[in-house]
């Protein structure tokens, strides 16, 4: 014996007939345009090998999602991702702890979020490195690449550092 009883959804009772009417689907009104946004999201040993692997997936991901090898939007991204996994290795390490990369894949916005998160709580900060070093230039490459890039906290130690690329190539950045 079925001890919940039928809510009408849509249906009204015939009249004279004290059981309830039958389920029916009503439909359901959009206050706000679907917009599609696609979603990476994958954890990753930090090493270097990790870093690598989180490039190549990125990668994959966006020939996945249409945007063939050697393209602007393909290329672009990639880089950042490398740059952000690189740091998150080198700078951002915490012995026996991963480090996350997300991306969105944003439709309505036309652009890609890169969010790389690790468990450090120093955040980076941009150098102007001398022209002989052959470090230091991973945040400027960021920041020339995506259309504005930052960084916030997370739950649980750490920080994420994120940038948005545009998905339309020539896009530039905003005046």
């Amino acid at each position: 014996m079925n001890q919940y009883k039928p809510i009408c959804m849509g249906a009204v009772p015939a009249v004279g007939h004290s059981a309830p009417a039958r389920l029916c689907p009503m439909p359901i009104p959009h206050s706000q345009p679907v917009t599609a946004e696609r979603v990476f999201a994958q954890r990753f040993s930090a090493t270097r090998r990790g870093a690598r692997l989180a490039r190549l997936l990125a990668g994959l991901q966006l020939v996945e999602w249409g945007h063939p090898r050697g393209g602007g939007v393909h290329d672009t991204v990639t880089s950042v991702v490398a740059e952000l996994a690189a740091n998150a290795v080198l700078h951002g390490r915490v012995p026996g702890r991963d480090f996350a990369l997300l991306l969105r894949h944003d439709d309505g916005r036309s652009l890609v979020r890169i969010e790389v998160s690790d468990t450090h709580p120093a955040r980076p900060v941009p150098v102007a490195p001398a022209t002989d070093e052959d470090h230091g230039r991973g945040l400027v490459l960021v920041g020339a690449l995506s259309t504005r890039w930052g960084v916030h906290d997370r739950v649980g130690p750490g920080k994420t550092v994120w940038a948005e690329c545009a998905l339309a190539t020539g896009a530039g950045k905003p005046s």
